[in-house]
């Protein structure tokens, strides 16, 4: 059984079909990448499975569960949780604070939710900023803070949105590392990017959507060679120097 499926998924927005018809699965300690060129859709996807949309038709399945019909923090404590494209922590908590507020919602009590909390920040590398507020973080760090937050509710499965987006490459390769060592520890991950070299050393499979509907599906090194995604997405460019 897989941990994720979609089946069918759409999500209208008057006449615009955002995602049309996107079906896939995905298995238990995978890393999957969706691709695709702004406007394709891609987090509007991310907003259907993770109960922030209601799709208008499809399903969801979560551990065999259909997840159509629940909320978002219902989802999460399910163990599913998402980052968010535009990051943004509540600014005038302390780093530690944030991550307490994120713990709480799998039940535990103020304590443990702490405890969680601190070990969580000193896994994502935050640790000397655990009394610093959201307000003087930098972006790094802020992405960092998203991320711990996420991680904070123990998700079987965690959805990241651009987490990469404005870093600089030292930092990108620091994060992915970040990343592998968060999936080595049980976590799957499902991740919209545009790096590309984070697509690339992280995912398993790509998935790349153009106008809401699945163009291309596979293993990293054969979809950036599609020339339906070299036309759609990629460049030409990127096709010749992965030839």
């Amino acid at each position: 059984m897989s941990l994720l499926a979609l089946k069918g998924v759409c999500k209208n927005f008057g006449g615009l079909k955002a995602v049309n018809k996107v079906s896939f699965d995905l298995q238990e300690g995978e890393i999957l990448g969706i691709i695709g060129p702004n406007g394709a859709g891609k987090t509007t996807l991310f907003n259907t499975i993770t109960g922030f949309y209601k799709p208008d038709s499809g399903e969801v399945w979560f551990e065999g569960k259909n997840l159509v019909d629940l909320k978002p923090h219902q989802i999460c404590q399910r163990g599913m949780v998402r980052t968010f494209q535009i990051v943004k922590p509540f600014l005038q908590l302390s780093v530690l604070d944030n991550v307490v507020i994120a713990a709480l919602n799998r039940g535990r009590t103020v304590k443990g939710a702490t405890e969680k909390a601190l070990a969580t920040i000193g896994f994502v590398g935050l640790k000397e900023k655990t009394d610093a507020l959201g307000t003087g973080l930098t972006l790094p760090h802020r992405k960092r803070l998203e991320l711990a937050r996420a991680l904070a509710t123990e998700p079987t499965l965690l959805l990241l949105d651009e987490v990469m987006a404005g870093l600089n490459p030292t930092e990108t390769d620091e994060l992915i590392q970040l990343l592998e060592r968060v999936n080595d520890q049980g976590t799957t991950i499902l991740l919209i990017e545009h790096v590309m070299r984070g697509v690339m050393a992280l995912s398993r499979r790509v998935i790349v959507l153009n106008y809401g509907e699945k163009i291309a599906e596979g293993v990293p090194e054969e979809v950036v060679k599609n020339r339906q995604v070299i036309e759609a997405y990629l460049g030409e460019e990127f096709g010749d120097a992965q030839g």
